[in-house]
């Protein structure tokens, strides 16, 4: 298991990589679109829809909001005056909030199952407030200063992928190593809070080569590390989130696309509840 991971990941880091550095902001939007509905059509059986019409008008739902939001929002309108476009702006937002009702769910279940596990609806909508906003944060990431730095935004959406790849390497190797107490068991039976604990201190590491290689401010140190270690525990939910969806719906993996990995969600679950959050915190704290 553990090789295949490595093999997928080997091909799947430096293809991710090429699109957030090279691609063109308009083409970089398009790719984003499709790895998210993708996610989609593997977030329809969690709402108990297993049926390939039902998936693919789900998938198509998706697919028409980010491309209302790509129609509504062009390229060059995304940053207006230093500030994100409002529309962006709330759609994020509507994803920040939702991570934080998301955090009291997973901390809650399984008593929270009551409230949504027999709604298809509520599941749906879920799954909007998941993809959505975290497409948005990334094309605000990636955009950032693109017109004089074209390269900052890049960074800083790598920046978040790595501090997210950093608490799931750190986490992977300390749990095997020590774990012993688990984290969530009712809904994630291999965590453990000793494999969190190594997530955390790996990405806490990185934070502090990062800063000291660029150099960050001092003015903006406080926010940047508080940024970054929110980003980091809120990143360890939306794995978990996942989780209790699958545990709810008995399904193992979203996919099986990914080799060692299982489907695409399974990839970026944590990205996406990374993403608006870092966004917001760097739009509050650091920009």
């Amino acid at each position: 298991m553990l090789k295949q991971r490595v093999l997928t990941a080997a091909v799947l880091i430096p293809l991710a990589l090429g699109v957030i550095f090279y691609l063109p902001l308009e083409w970089f939007a398009y790719a984003t679109l499709v790895v998210l509905v993708l996610a989609a059509w593997e977030w329809s059986p969690l709402m108990g829809v297993h049926r390939q019409v039902g998936r693919m008008i789900y998938a198509v739902v998706v697919a028409a909001i980010i491309g209302c939001l790509i129609y509504l929002v062009p390229a060059g309108e995304i940053w207006q005056a230093s500030a994100l476009n409002p529309i962006l702006f709330w759609t994020v937002l509507a994803g920040g909030l939702w991570w934080l009702l998301a955090i009291i769910l997973v901390v809650n279940f399984p008593k929270s199952r009551c409230l949504w596990a027999k709604s298809r609806l509520f599941v749906a909508v879920f799954g909007l407030l998941v993809l959505v906003p975290a497409w948005a944060a990334l094309m605000s990431l990636r955009s950032l200063h693109i017109d004089t730095q074209f390269y900052f935004g890049a960074w800083a959406v790598f920046f978040t992928f790595v501090l997210v790849w950093a608490a799931d390497v750190g986490a992977y190797f300390a749990g095997k190593r020590f774990g012993k107490a688990k984290l969530m068991p009712e809904v994630s039976p291999g965590k453990t809070r000793e494999g969190f604990i190594g997530g955390l201190l790996l990405a806490v590491l990185i934070m502090i080569g990062v800063a000291a290689y660029i150099p960050v401010p001092q003015d903006k140190l406080i926010g940047y590390f508080l940024v970054g270690i929110v980003t980091v525990v809120v990143s360890v939910f939306g794995d978990l989130n996942e989780s209790m969806f699958k545990r709810c719906a008995g399904v193992k993996d979203s996919g099986t696309i990914l080799p060692g990995h299982g489907g695409i969600l399974d990839r970026i679950d944590s990205l996406t509840s990374a993403l608006p959050v870092f966004t917001l915190g760097y739009l509050w704290l650091i920009h």
